[in-house]
């Protein structure tokens, strides 16, 4: 049912700016029509409409995360990557498990414990950074990942990876990361483009070109290329950056400059391109990426997990940058969802920068309409009239609300202790009672734990 009415929310949060961030108390109804926000206000039942009683809930729109990489699901604390930083996770977790991914059944699966996991937290929207692909790949990872969010309910968009080279420490690679052709790599997202792009301003499926790493995955003069390629396919553009300071030194020993300054030689900056990460910025560079339009998916807890340090959030907000909030791979955030990243990113900014740095509406913007800014998705994002439904209610009876003085704060305040009740996308639930509706959570728990023993398996073979 696409059509409803949300009464009585205690609090609404908007994902908007200042005084507008939350509803006024007693105007925070919304009608549904149509999958879009109909009317906002102190509203009354019509005949036959379908009512949800949002009582003792706070209301806010669906989280916009904008990078992850789902196919890391079913390699959470793995023990060789729990207390390494970036490069040997890197070499110890993702290279060297990727072989255990060479067949349809145990990408997919990954897939669905990803999204899953980030429904059932809110999340409504989510960017896949997929680059587990390789030449002659047995099955379309794409095409599985759009049909699992499909079947979730979930707008998906997903940032096509390449690696056209292997770095030093993946000399011998397994076949699962053999490197692609750069024209193999465009006819494949020339192909994805015509089969699933939207360019609808609340579209459910979208494709990003995104190379894995500008600096180091891709050869200088393929760079500039891909993103020429890119926009001749009016497609945005999207890849890490910056994570730890061993990006900073090896650009400026390799081709003498910052990374920043890298990328925009190579034509990598401006609006219809996001990082994920950019930990790692001098002054000149923050100013470069906000007077750029370029935007930033910051991963609080994945760079707090590897110890890579903490993004200029603060400093990039001040310029009037672009930042939104990304949970990155399981992998290296066990905690794989948006209450979790959004309670995070809360706390280690106000650690850097004293109590005043960001409030939690502040984060709650980041995290939904500073993510549609990021992906070019203008129809989500927030809650107001003409905009997609996407919405998620969450219990003020959990434990870890009780007591709170503020019920707005509650999903930044408490973060995944918080009970998610209902979830909507579209107008649509996707999550009712805190349940995937004719999902076996159940059931594809014990499927993941065979798979989890497949995987050490084929590792150790």
């Amino acid at each position: 049912m696409n059509d409803c009415l949300i009464r009585n929310a205690t609090a609404v949060l908007t994902g908007l700016s200042g005084e507008r961030a939350r509803l006024p108390k007693g105007q925070g109804d919304i009608r549904v029509r149509k999958g879009k926000i109909h009317a906002i206000g102190a509203l009354a039942p019509e005949p036959g409409e379908v009512v949800y009683d949002a009582s003792h809930r706070v209301l806010a729109p669906g989280w916009v995360n904008t990078h992850h990489h789902l196919f890391q699901s079913l390699l959470k604390g793995v023990p060789a990557g729990l207390n390494v930083r970036l490069a040997d996770w890197l070499a110890n977790v993702p290279v060297r498990h990727r072989r255990a991914f060479d067949h349809e059944a145990m990408f997919r699966l990954a897939v669905r414990v990803g999204l899953s996991e980030l429904l059932l937290s809110g999340c409504t929207t989510v960017a896949d950074h997929q680059y587990h692909h390789y030449p002659d790949m047995p099955f379309d990872p794409t095409a599985v990942v759009f049909d699992e969010a499909e079947k979730l309910g979930v707008r998906m968009v997903v940032c096509r990876g390449v690696a056209t080279q292997v770095r030093q420490i993946d000399a011998t690679p397994s076949p699962q990361i053999s490197p692609e052709p750069l024209d193999l790599f465009f006819r494949c997202v020339a192909d994805d483009a015509a089969r699933f792009n939207d360019t609808a301003p609340d579209a459910m499926r979208r494709v990003v070109v995104a190379p894995t790493t500008p600096n180091w995955s891709v050869r200088p003069d393929e760079l500039r290329e891909i993103a020429r390629f890119a926009r001749s396919l009016k497609l945005r553009m999207h890849s890490h950056l910056s994570e730890t300071a061993d990006y900073g030194r090896h650009t400026a020993e390799v081709f003498g400059c910052t990374p920043l300054a890298f990328v925009e030689r190579h034509e990598w900056v401006g609006p219809d391109v996001w990082f994920a990460h950019l930990v790692w910025m001098e002054e000149a560079e923050q100013r470069l990426l906000a007077q750029s339009g370029t935007g930033m998916a910051h991963c609080p807890q994945c760079n707090a997990r590897l110890g890579s340090g903490t993004a200029p959030v603060v400093e990039l907000l001040r310029l009037g940058g672009k930042v939104s909030l990304g949970v990155d791979g399981a992998a290296s955030n066990e905690a794989a969802d948006m209450l979790s990243e959004v309670h995070m990113a809360y706390l280690m900014h106000r650690l850097r920068h004293g109590p005043e740095a960001l409030g939690t509406d502040d984060v709650v913007r980041m995290a939904t309409a500073g993510g549609a800014e990021v992906l070019g998705l203008p129809g989500i994002g927030t809650l107001e009239i003409g905009q997609a439904a996407d919405l998620a209610s969450y219990r003020l009876d959990s434990a870890a609300a009780i007591g709170l003085h503020d019920p707005g704060s509650a999903p930044v305040l408490c973060g995944r202790a918080l009970e998610t009740d209902t979830v909507w996308v579209a107008g649509k639930p996707v999550v009712v009672d805190g349940e995937i509706p004719g999902f076996d959570r159940t059931q594809m728990a014990a499927h993941a734990r065979e798979a989890v023993q497949q995987i050490v398996h084929t590792v150790a073979s």
